[in-house]
């Protein structure tokens, strides 16, 4: 009889495991919610129902051990330890043994078996409601008490290059990842790599926001591409969450539309930026102005392709390289409305002269006119091919080489790539990148560190 109860009771205890697990694996499919695989409250260490867990267990071995039996099982206080640790244990199986009540021993190890009695059966309980209300309700279950987070919205590209310098400096900071669709393969990274809470939902419905917590977030950067949507999250946050503007940092893919916010309430009180300006600077401050401080006179700066990118590096240089240029010749295939989109948006500051060709950098006849206006001989010659057509970068940078052996070349990728470092090496070409650019000038504020 003793091994059959045994084994009824250890199957009990294996089906309530399992319930346990199943309740909480539980999602919902309302408007918004929460991926629950990687969701863990904060914590320096063990969950409050692991301690009392073991508190009322070892309180009920140590009734036994004191020689208190009970009205069922009168001999397990003279039992061996194998048999009160059993016996222990199943005070926590709903449906377990029926021990009786405690009998015989001291008064204390009695009052020790009651209180694990009562204990126990209320822990067990607590569980299974856990259990259920995570299942029911797993966005404001899961976040009930975060705080000290940062919440990203969006979940592209640049979200993923954040985290992975975040994960470098803060690797236990919790990380909200909020975005109203999501690839199943990204949300994975998100998750596993990362260890993210990913949130399915739109950021600007005020009752998802609030699931979010924002009051209580350290930071919160929205790194979405859509810059309007961006722009209206703020917005809500700063008119809902107190003391929020020195926290709020916003990405604008539009980069007029950046310029042209600049003036208003949301914009002066956020951190606005656009990917291009953080390449942009950390170019300009990491290859060139150091160059230019080494070469005498003053400096030629060829920009092959002038959008984005390249306008921002003319913008940054007349910021941080003033008296360093004596020319820029710019070449693009649209270049005189882009330049004309430039002068409207940032002041010529008129230190150097200004040469505009208008074609494309892979072919030889513009590089044969710029070379009758500007010479491109000498050491203190910079060509950044920044255009968004990678390989002719790379081939362009390539030709170059072969006619301006002593010219700075700097040839723009997307992402870090291995195989365009390898020929920028064999051909002394400098091979950036975007993405990494992008990575290494992060501010440190947005890593929740001191500047």
């Amino acid at each position: 009889m003793a091994k059959t109860r045994y084994r009824l009771t250890l199957r009990n205890l294996r089906q309530s495991q399992q319930s346990f697990i199943q309740s909480a694996k539980l999602t919902t499919s309302s408007a918004g919610h929460f991926s629950m695989a990687n969701i863990s409250e904060p914590s320096s260490g063990p969950g409050w129902r692991s301690v009392a867990g073991v508190a009322i267990f070892c309180s009920a071995l140590l009734g036994f051990q004191l020689g208190v039996g009970a009205s069922e099982r009168p001999d397990i206080g003279q039992g061996g330890l194998l048999v009160q640790c059993y016996y222990s244990l199943s005070l926590f199986v709903v449906g377990g043994v029926d021990l009786g009540t405690p009998q015989g021993g001291p008064f204390i190890g009695r009052l020790l078996l009651w209180i694990a009695y009562f204990g126990a059966p209320l822990l067990t309980a607590s569980a299974v409601i856990d259990a259920l209300i995570r299942g029911f309700s797993p966005q404001s279950w899961a976040l009930r008490r975060v705080q000290d987070h940062i919440i990203i919205g969006g979940a592209g590209e640049l979200t993923l290059s954040y985290l992975r310098v975040l994960r470098q400096h803060q690797p236990k900071a919790t990380v909200i990842v909020a975005c109203k669709h999501i690839d199943p393969s990204i949300e994975n990274e998100l998750k596993h790599g990362y260890h993210a809470i990913v949130a399915v939902g739109d950021i600007t419905h005020e009752y998802f926001l609030d699931q979010l917590r924002p009051a209580h977030a350290r930071k919160i950067l929205l790194l979405g591409n859509d810059s309007l949507r961006n722009y209206e999250a703020a917005s809500i946050i700063l008119n809902r969450v107190e003391d929020s503007a020195g926290k709020l940092v916003i990405h604008c893919e539009n980069l007029r539309f950046m310029r042209a916010m600049a003036s208003t309430r949301v914009a002066r009180q956020c951190q606005t930026f656009n990917t291009y300006h953080l390449a942009a600077s950390g170019l300009v401050h990491n290859h060139l102005i150091d160059h230019f401080h080494k070469t005498q006179p003053r400096d030629t700066v060829i920009l092959a392709g002038f959008g984005r990118f390249g306008q921002i590096i003319l913008e940054q240089l007349q910021e941080h390289a003033r008296g360093e240029m004596e020319t820029v010749a710019i070449i693009d295939k649209d270049a005189h409305r882009r330049l004309m989109v430039a002068d409207e948006q940032m002041a010529f500051s008129g230190e150097y002269r200004r040469e505009l060709f208008e074609g494309d950098i892979s072919h030889p006849e513009i590089w044969e006119q710029l070379r009758s206006k500007v010479p491109l001989t000498g050491e203190d010659t910079v060509v950044v091919l920044g255009t968004g057509r990678e390989e002719e970068n790379l081939r362009t940078a390539i030709w170059l080489r072969r006619h301006f052996p002593k010219a700075k070349l700097i040839a723009r990728s997307s992402r870090e790539s291995r195989f365009a470092a390898e020929v920028g090496a064999e051909h002394s070409i400098i091979s950036i990148s975007i993405t990494q650019l992008v990575e290494d000038n992060i501010p440190p504020d947005w890593l929740l560190e001191s500047t």
